[in-house]
């Protein structure tokens, strides 16, 4: 539990550096776009566990941002995708740089000995955070499909 916190403290500060402006909700809606790819909504929001309208109210600040945008889906003209702009990505990539860099930081400062122990913890501890960040919430079904 601590360390979950301890991440959620170094996200949040890493998106503070970043852009204040931005929600810990809406960086891991924007953390999902780019580890998923073009996805469409009832797909977000899976992966969110949160309802469509939530999830389209997300996107809709988003996209007036210029985080995200929406396009129709090639494959099926009635529906529409949704994707990170260049912004967006650029916005999620200098937020996990800060916050691996924080984390970096604090591994850089314990004895070497308790450092060389915590180094592969912490790398697989970062990864599994980034992992969950787009894992569709435990609704008890399976999952659907990201992709368009």
């Amino acid at each position: 539990m601590a360390a979950s916190r301890l991440l959620v403290a170094m996200s949040a500060r890493a998106l503070a550096t970043v852009d204040d402006a931005l929600t810990l909700p809406q960086l891991r809606t924007l953390v999902v776009l780019d580890r998923c790819g073009p996805v469409k909504l009832a797909a977000l929001a899976a992966t969110l566990g949160v309802n469509a309208s939530t999830a389209l109210r997300m996107v809709d600040k988003l996209e007036a941002g210029g985080l995200v945008d929406r396009k129709t889906n090639p494959d099926n003209r009635r529906e529409v995708v949704l994707r990170l702009t260049a912004p967006g990505t650029t916005l999620v990539h200098r937020v996990l740089d800060q916050r691996h860099q924080e984390v970096a930081t604090l591994v850089g400062a314990l004895p070497g000995a308790v450092r060389t122990g915590l180094v592969d913890g912490l790398r697989a501890l970062i990864d599994l955070a980034d992992d969950l960040a787009v894992r569709p919430a435990d609704t008890g079904r399976a999952a659907p499909e990201l992709g368009i």
